[in-house]
């Protein structure tokens, strides 16, 4: 595939931020592939836009696109639902039917919230990714699977493999080629941009609007526990509210955003009340996490507090402004 049509399958995923163009680089190498491709991200991150443009790149883009959320799937329904069952294979079964499967045959079978699969049905779904093919609930034979599959997830499944709530067979068959999309906290840089481009979006509704410094400041201040869809669903409401109004310029109080959490260091050490413990791996550890994922948050709390300004965060900290800017850069702030 050309280099344009991937930028134009990729364009929908906005941002500049350099591990957010690591993942789409990323994807775009296995897409054109029929392995299997497991996507994590918080919700609201675009996981499914990701999806939609691994199917957009892939070998035949003019297939069907199926999206299933495994979390909304019956339990007693769920293998029937994606294998298809056969006529009398179980009460109600009146005939034939199709799973998700033969549905997106050709094309891409979605599953999102893959670690809510039951997980008696997970050694039934590894088998259709490594032979290629499905057996209908009732049914005695196969019948060829030919669909590429995307697996998306906001749960931790490797802890899930150490609980034993999700096969690690399974895993490893959908994590060999993994895409993480990082939340809008990591990639603060590109809230000016994606804020700008949902102005654009809501503009066709309800006019030319502008963002004034008081709101951009406080768009990079805040935490954005909804992602990008939280930030869009922002920016049109503030939009909304200005109409009517004379200036048409957004400001801070129109967001309607709560103020930024004061840091606690009991929060950065996951509220443990023990003091420094050595691990194994001799690393010293507060409540389970490491010094450098505490300096993080600490260094990134003091920069939203103070809508990005490094100088009046490095002041805050009582440190230089130069030795911020080491943290800013070391951390990907």
């Amino acid at each position: 595939m050309r280099g344009d049509e991937r930028r134009t399958a990729l364009g929908a995923i906005i941002g500049d931020d350099p591990a957010l163009r690591a993942a789409l680089a990323r994807a775009a190498l296995v897409a054109p592939t029929t392995t299997p491709v497991l996507v994590t991200g918080e919700s609201g991150t675009g996981k499914e836009l990701l999806a939609r443009a691994l199917h957009e790149l892939g070998a035949n883009p003019g297939g069907p696109f199926v999206a299933v959320n495994c979390g909304a799937l019956p339990r007693e329904l769920a293998e029937s639902e994606l294998f298809g069952h056969e006529r009398g294979a179980f009460t109600g079964a009146a005939g034939r039917r199709a799973g998700w499967f033969e549905e997106a045959a050709g094309g891409t079978l979605v599953l999102d919230e893959i670690g809510e699969l039951p997980l008696d049905l997970q050694p039934k779904l590894l088998r259709v990714l490594e032979s290629g093919r499905l057996r209908r609930v009732g049914g005695s034979g196969e019948i060829a699977a030919r669909t590429r599959v995307v697996a998306m997830t906001l749960r931790d499944l490797e802890g899930e493999v150490q609980r034993r709530t999700f096969r690690a067979d399974l895993y490893y068959r959908l994590a060999g080629i993994c895409v993480r999309l990082p939340p809008l906290r990591e990639r603060r840089g590109d809230i000016p941009l994606l804020a700008r481009h949902f102005l654009r979006e809501v503009s066709s509704e309800v006019g030319p609007r502008q963002l004034d410094t008081s709101a951009l400041a406080a768009l990079a201040a805040a935490d954005w526990p909804g992602n990008v869809r939280e930030l869009r669903n922002a920016i049109r409401r503030a939009a909304i509210l200005t109409s009517g109004q004379t200036d048409e310029r957004i400001n801070a109080d129109l967001l309607e955003l709560p103020a930024p959490a004061p840091f606690r260091l009991s929060d950065a050490a996951s509220g443990s009340p023990s003091g420094p413990t050595l691990a194994p791996d001799d690393m010293i550890r507060i409540g389970g996490r490491t010094f450098d994922e505490i300096e993080r948050e600490v260094f990134s709390w003091a920069l939203r507090r103070h809508a990005g300004s490094r100088r009046r965060a490095a002041r805050a900290l009582a440190v230089a402004r130069s030795t911020f800017c080491d943290k800013v850069r070391r951390y990907s702030l």
